[in-house]
């Protein structure tokens, strides 16, 4: 009876690669959902650490404050020589605002913020198949158990536990994947979040430099 129950002992201290070969077939849509998860989480982290470590606040402000002055070309200058993506969205603004300068901030600012959008999809897309594909895995593990249920049931014991223990690990994978997913995701839309509300904020700030400037020409 004891080397019937042996697909149980994931309970305790089953490999990784037993627990893979227990979980039955589906364990392989759901290693590739896993690994495309993994790659998207670590291609955005990697992204936001860049964009981060690029962030300059001060030139931001230093372009404002000389388009007030109304030293366009000088903040353009100053903003090619920054990696910011602000700076790089007023730059962008700034050299086409004899066309529109609204527009060309719109235009600046959605490609900016799509670079922050990129992969969120494909997250979202992991983070909801993970768990579904763990319940076909639980789906065909019982109807696997159910059909070893004929005949002697002490002699099928074993495959009716197989069945079983495929049912809870795929389940607990598919589980396991969208949790983890979900953490990072989270984080990901909040940055996201974040970028937005710092180009809105530069975009509110030179509206009101235009407006004020019109305003002493009128």
């Amino acid at each position: 009876m004891t080397t019937q129950m042996l697909p149980f002992a994931f309970l305790m201290n089953q490999t990784p690669m037993e627990l893979f070969i227990h979980g039955g077939p589906i364990m392989w849509p759901i290693l590739l959902v896993s690994f495309l998860g993994l790659t998207v989480i670590v291609e955005r982290l990697i992204f936001i650490m860049r964009e981060n470590a690029s962030r300059e606040h001060e030139v931001v402000e230093k372009m404002l404050d000389s388009v007030e002055r109304n030293d366009v070309d000088g903040a353009i200058a100053i903003g090619k020589k920054s990696k910011d993506f602000v700076a790089r969205i007023l730059v962008y603004a700034l050299s086409h605002r004899s066309s529109s300068l609204s527009n060309a901030f719109i235009r600046a600012s959605g490609q900016e913020l799509n670079r922050f959008n990129q992969g969120m999809a494909t997250l979202d897309t992991v983070i909801t198949a993970a768990p579904l594909l763990g319940l076909l895995g639980t789906v065909t593990g019982m109807m696997k158990t159910f059909g070893n249920m004929t005949g002697d049931l002490a002699t099928a014991a074993g495959q009716i536990t197989g069945g079983v223990a495929e049912a809870l690990i795929a389940t607990a994978c598919g589980l396991a994947i969208a949790v983890t997913g979900l953490l990072p995701f989270n984080y990901l839309n909040a940055r996201a979040e974040e970028a937005k509300h710092e180009v809105a904020d530069a975009a509110n700030a030179l509206e009101l430099i235009v407006k004020k400037q019109e305003g002493v020409t009128r």
